[in-house]
């Protein structure tokens, strides 16, 4: 809590290089002295800051990465006022998850998750942004797993700002784009298009995956969406792509697949039932979700830390009913 409060309080962008008292440092951040103070002693002791002998603070190599401008910074995930750290301190209520099997945010904040986020644009702005973040990092990876550009025209549904749908009509240029989001998002996803100079193929309507999509695309991506829901709300989510993609187009989930032995995934899994009561799932938790929705995987694709899982439709075989049967009486 203390690293979380420096980092919400932007403590390491307040420090200068040569070093900076309790006192400079309070009127900076408009806070209580003594009880700065306090906080950067104990920060000392943890190793995150350095003192000398005339009282002033300076940051260590390991709590450079607080600041703002670090290439690793962490800052932006630990600000209890941002999305993503409002959202951890949601595990003081993992003991009403364990014993309900109910996701926790509501309990602790009196809305879900996504209603806070609609509720609070800026949360919205932030959580959009830090996912944005993470994705770029996995785009090489994903750009090289599979020939795009041979789908023609691709649907990311609930694609965020557009850094997806960007970097593959970038990478391929015959490729065509839509992107479905909320209006908030899709309105942030427009102008990042726009930058990307890839406006002349891309659209971007607004729309939420439990809806309608757009018929007759080539493919419809699922990035990183599906762990925020649970399995009822995945299988719409799956018709809806199905009904779209009739028996042509097909259904690419992007995912980090749940392993045992992982201590990263298993917290993520954590963190998803907590806060949205969704789930991490392995290879086989999408074969079923899949088969439940007229849907097969027919190839995975390895992209760095996540798989790619390709879809194809099926046709339902009918239900054979007693009636029919020419041996029944």
């Amino acid at each position: 809590m203390a690293i979380r409060v420096a980092a919400t309080l932007r403590l390491a962008d307040h420090i200068s290089h040569e070093g900076s008292s309790a006192k400079e440092l309070a009127a900076r951040l408009q806070v209580d002295q003594d009880a700065l103070n306090r906080l950067l002693r104990y920060l000392t002791t943890e190793g995150i800051l350095a003192d000398d002998a005339a009282g002033r603070y300076r940051l260590t190599p390991l709590g450079k990465p607080l600041r703002d401008t670090h290439p690793q910074s962490v800052r932006a995930v630990l600000d209890m006022e941002g999305a993503l750290g409002r959202a951890e301190l949601t595990f003081v209520e993992l003991l009403h998850t364990v014993r309900t099997g109910e996701p926790a945010y509501a309990t602790r904040y009196g809305r879900p998750h996504w209603q806070d986020m609609e509720e609070n644009p800026h949360l919205a702005a932030d959580f959009d942004t830090l996912m944005s973040t993470r994705m770029a990092a996995c785009l090489p990876s994903i750009t090289r797993a599979f020939d795009w550009g041979a789908l023609g025209h691709i649907i990311d549904v609930g694609g965020g700002n557009g850094r997806l749908l960007a970097t593959l009509l970038t990478e391929f240029p015959l490729l065509r784009g839509t992107l479905i989001e909320q209006p908030g998002p899709a309105t942030t996803a427009r102008a990042f298009l726009a930058k990307n100079g890839v406006t002349d193929r891309a659209q971007v309507k607004e729309g939420d995956f439990f809806g309608p999509l757009p018929p007759k695309a080539g493919a419809y991506i699922l990035a990183n969406v599906l762990h925020n829901w649970d399995d009822q709300s995945c299988l719409t989510i799956l018709r809806r792509c199905r009904e779209a993609a009739d028996d042509s187009g097909r259904v690419f989930i992007i995912e980090h697949l749940r392993t045992d032995g992982s201590a990263p995934k298993a917290a993520l899994d954590l963190r998803m039932l907590l806060l949205y009561g969704g789930s991490q799932r392995n290879l086989e938790d999408f074969a079923h979700l899949a088969a439940s929705t007229a849907l097969v995987i027919h190839t995975t694709h390895p992209a760095g830390e996540l798989t790619i899982l390709e879809l194809h439709p099926t046709t339902p075989k009918p239900i054979r009913r007693e009636k029919d049967d020419p041996s029944a009486p």
